[in-house]
């Protein structure tokens, strides 16, 4: 479009100096058409540069998830192939569950066992409330007897020995009330020992019992989102262990992120909702619709890192680094009755941001976007 431009201001001239001879044609009007020329080209490209920013570095961004099995053991079954669409939910691999099908097997065991133990501290508590009632009277009786065999022996009816004895046998029937007491409580503390609507113990084994189906459960690795498994070369037998620095395989969610990567003086007039052309090297040809979801106003140049040290000032003489560019998230918009492009991750290409500004010069964009979208198809190696 720039060229249709320039050759139809080559046509202006050729038209006045030449055919309709309106002005001279010598040195001075030769230089003023080729300074014009080179002004018109100059203002063209730096206006269409500011309305309609186009960039060179557009990078498709897929999640990547490292499987790593929460639970250890040999796997059995490889549920999947590597690079294959699977859904939310599918069943990529299955560990060994033997250990922890036993582990909840006894555990429910356990429970039953600690709910028959639980329903016994009701009856505890009534046959330590009993003991503690028939203590209390037998030391009410040993009282009344110990004071009778004191009046007796002041009246000289009695001895001394029935006195002595019955002190004795008060002070047992104090001890023997003393301990039912201590019981009655045990028994009411363990009652009163709740976790919501169960006894403590209950409550306990339950837990267990849950964190061991849990592990049951994970036994079985599914996939994280819709998406594709990447590098599956776990094969039945392998033995799989918990840890981080350890994933069974990697798997690529289908979620993409399209980031456009922009100079800091191009971005005065992007705004969200704003139209852009997307050509990638992978669909040659092709024009990707999309448009503007958000700015990213951040980059690496903006952040100081958590340290102990002062950091270092930029030296004078020294030169500046370049500054880096802001990323533009770019959303594809799926034409109705069109089937979605099917980007890999990783896709590079170039792409057009169309603002609010000055839209009769979108058109050379427009142009401009589509012919790099044609270059695409060229292969330039000599191999």
């Amino acid at each position: 479009m720039l060229e249709m431009i320039i050759g139809g201001y080559c046509a202006l001239v050729w038209l006045v100096f030449i055919k309709l001879k309106w002005f001279p044609w010598n040195i001075k009007t030769q230089v003023g058409a080729a300074t014009g020329a080179l002004a018109l080209a100059a203002t063209i490209i730096f206006t269409i540069n500011v309305v309609t920013p186009s960039s060179n570095d557009v990078r498709v961004i897929n999640y990547v998830s490292e499987i790593v099995p929460r639970v250890a053991g040999t796997v059995t079954r490889v549920a999947v192939e590597g690079n294959t669409l699977v859904k939310k939910g599918d069943v990529l691999l299955e560990i060994d569950d033997t250990p922890y099908r036993l582990r909840v097997r006894e555990l429910e065991a356990k429970l039953a066992d600690t709910i028959a133990s639980a329903k016994t501290l009701k009856q505890d508590l009534d046959s330590a409330k009993s003991s503690t009632l028939a203590a209390q009277a037998h030391l009410d009786l040993m009282s009344k007897r110990l004071q009778e065999a004191k009046t007796l022996a002041k009246a000289g009816a009695g001895n001394e020995y029935d006195v002595e004895n019955f002190q004795a046998e008060t002070k047992k029937a104090e001890s023997a009330l003393a301990s039912a007491k201590s019981g009655e409580a045990k028994a009411q503390i363990r009652l009163d020992a709740t976790v919501g609507p169960d006894l403590a113990s209950v409550a306990q084994i339950k837990a267990q019992l849950d964190s061991a189906r849990y592990d049951l459960r994970s036994t079985v690795i599914r996939a994280p989102a819709d998406g594709y498994p990447i590098n599956v070369s776990v094969r039945p037998g392998n033995y799989l262990v918990p840890m981080p620095f350890k994933p069974a395989l990697s798997f690529v969610e289908r979620e993409q992120r399209i980031l456009a990567f922009f100079a800091q003086n191009e971005l005065r007039y992007i705004q969200p909702g704003d139209k852009a052309e997307i050509a990638f090297q992978t669909l040659p040809g092709q024009l990707v619709k999309a448009k503007v979801d958000s700015i990213v106003w951040a980059n690496g140049q903006g952040q100081l890192l958590q340290s102990g040290q002062v950091p270092n000032a930029p030296v004078e003489m020294a030169p500046a680094p370049l500054a880096q560019k802001y990323a533009v998230k770019l959303t594809p918009i799926q034409q109705e009755g069109e089937e979605q492009a099917v980007i890999p991750m990783g896709a590079r290409g170039g792409a057009a941001v169309y603002t609010e500004k000055l839209a009769p010069l979108h058109l050379l964009r427009m142009v401009m976007i589509r012919a790099q979208s044609l270059f695409n198809y060229l292969v330039l190696k000599l191999h």
